[in-house]
């Protein structure tokens, strides 16, 4: 399997040199031009089971993450990364896109900070590298932050055909097993009934998923990092007694199908990232020809999550356009935004409260902000009679400082403020001490 290694928003050009030990072929150049200038929504579950893409509803997020394209490249095989991370392959030809802070030896512990943040990952330590396993890593590191969002909707049941041999006859005789197992009669007789059940083949696939990480010594302290995952990690072993590791492959054909159940709503994720993580070696080794998986984080929405974290301590408000929840509306009257548009228009900026509006951007700012985005954000601190504006971006010059200017008219102030990424630690706790100070 070759790797391409990158960095995103950056221009690369003949992408040949920047595979691993220089092991491009043509074929991996073909491979590329399947991935390359594909939108994200175009890259369906049905014909792409194995990939992963973050946020989990593209439509969430005012940046238009479903038109990116993961990667776009021209007919002289140069390559152009958008605000797009992760790992994704096809075939035998796989991309690692790191954050543009990673450092040159392919340590990026600025992502992997981010994701530890925003998905609540309690780890000390992580082992960076380049080789091919990183993705396996980057599931297991995620699936407790799922499992304890499945499980804080209840341990999942459903009903399930269950086969019983006893007197206590409360379903449908099943004649065919009962000649076989009672005859000559000895007071039993075999029925089936259909029980709610928490034992079943979603759980089934959790608990598969459980013993399958145990196996993997520098991962398994994953499912005892926190008291809640080891909490979650109990409930599914109760909750299926029935497991028997020679059933794996069946559990896991039985679960290629997704649930969508509007109780239950948080299991799909999990599920999708059981049946990755469990059928790691058959994707790894390009079994399924042409299907793309992997693991994919929109910079942007990433970004701004990662800023949430911290800005929710001092009272910051995080609209969510998807869930219609929070933000402010743009006119007094309702009737007066149907005379304009016949559009019940409410703002969503990243974060506000009292007398302050931030515009989270992971873009690059340092060469000033674009006028759309100027735009914007003076809307929102018109609308929201706030004096005061900010753009916060990451990068990785320490001598770059904030500016501040004044606005005419209500004299508001506009900031554009960095967020200084270290870039000399040598280890993952460096980085934390640094970024921490």
């Amino acid at each position: 399997m070759s790797l391409l290694q990158i960095t995103d928003n950056h221009d690369w050009k003949d992408c040949r040199s920047f595979f691993i030990d220089d092991n491009c072929s043509d074929d991996d150049i073909q491979n590329l031009r399947k991935i390359a200038d594909v939108k994200i929504k175009d890259l369906s579950f049905e014909d792409n089971p194995n990939l992963l893409i973050f946020p989990r509803d593209l439509n969430c997020h005012g940046d238009k993450i479903s038109e990116s394209n993961i990667i776009s490249m021209n007919h002289r095989d140069e390559i152009s990364a958008s605000n797009i991370m992760g790992f994704i392959g096809i075939n035998e030809t796989q991309i690692d896109i790191k954050s543009r802070f990673a450092k040159d030896d392919g340590a990026d512990y600025f992502l992997h900070y981010m994701l530890q943040k925003v998905f609540a990952i309690n780890l000390f330590d992580i082992k960076h590298s380049s080789n091919k396993e990183n993705i396996f890593d980057f599931l297991v590191y995620l699936f407790p932050y799922f499992l304890k969002k499945a499980l804080a909707q209840g341990v999942y049941k459903k009903y399930q055909k269950n086969e019983y041999n006893d007197a206590r006859v409360r379903g449908s005789i099943d004649f065919n097993r009962h000649i076989k197992y009672n005859i000559p009669f000895r007071g039993n007789v075999a029925y089936n009934v259909k029980e709610h059940s928490h034992d079943n083949e979603l759980t089934q696939l959790i608990r598969h998923t459980i013993e399958f990480i145990k196996t993997k010594k520098h991962l398994s302290f994953i499912l005892d990092n926190d008291l809640e995952t080891k909490e979650c990690v109990a409930q599914i072993n109760m909750a299926t007694p029935s497991y028997n590791m020679r059933e794996r492959n069946f559990i896991i054909n039985k679960n290629l199908r997704l649930i969508h159940h509007p109780y239950y709503s948080a299991y799909t994720a999990l599920q999708k990232i059981c049946l990755q993580i469990l059928r790691h070696e058959t994707i790894k080794f390009g079994k399924e020809k042409d299907k793309v998986h992997g693991v994919l984080f929109d910079g942007a929405w990433l970004w701004e999550e990662f800023l949430f974290t911290i800005l929710k301590d001092y009272g910051f408000k995080h609209p969510k356009n998807k869930d219609v929840s929070g933000g402010f509306r743009m006119f007094k009257d309702a009737k007066s935004d149907d005379d304009i548009d016949d559009n019940y228009r409410r703002l969503y900026p990243d974060f506000y409260k009292d007398n302050f509006v931030i515009d989270a951007k992971y873009k690059h700012l340092e060469s000033g902000v674009g006028r759309e985005d100027l735009y914007q954000l003076v809307t929102y601190m018109y609308c929201q009679k706030t004096t005061n504006g900010a753009y916060i971006y990451p990068c990785k010059d320490r001598n770059i400082k904030a500016s501040k200017s004044q606005l005419v008219g209500y004299e508001g102030f506009i900031s554009v403020m960095p967020f200084y990424v270290p870039q000399s630690a040598n280890s993952y706790e460096e980085f934390v001490d640094l970024i921490n100070n």
